[in-house]
């Protein structure tokens, strides 16, 4: 599914809940699916259960994935409520960020561009393949 970085200085648990949110995000998980039990994805990462539990306590906790008890751990549908509150949330963390790079003498134009670099990475660099 998703490989970790085991020298990496960011918790196992932090990186699964990355990998999760990207791949929700992406919609390659797409609402409702039925996401790998905690069991077999520790036997697959060989990483410990907990750490796998945590990852999923984190998710749900966020509202990207809900437990259901006895059935496993299913990625969510984003209602607008959800999505209102996160995306403020957010706003307020795009909104620190950009005034450093403000602060550190980066322009307009070149944040932009930076937006553009990270949308280009998210999409997997579909549109450069077809230049």
């Amino acid at each position: 599914m998703f490989e970790l970085d085991l020298r990496s200085r960011l918790p196992i648990y932090e990186q699964l809940v990355e990998k999760f949110k990207n791949l929700i995000i992406n919609e390659v998980l797409k609402p409702y699916e039925k996401l790998p039990s905690v069991r077999s994805l520790s036997k697959d990462l060989t990483i410990n259960p907990n750490t796998i539990q945590k990852a999923y306590r984190e998710l749900e906790r966020q509202g990207y994935i809900c437990s259901i008890p006895g059935k496993g751990s299913f990625v969510n549908e984003f209602s607008n409520e959800v999505n209102t509150e996160k995306m403020n949330s957010l706003k307020k963390d795009l909104e620190k960020i950009i005034s450093e790079l403000i602060f550190m003498g980066i322009g307009k134009k070149d944040i932009l561009s930076m937006v553009d670099e990270i949308e280009e990475n998210l999409k997997g660099g579909k549109d450069s393949d077809q230049r």
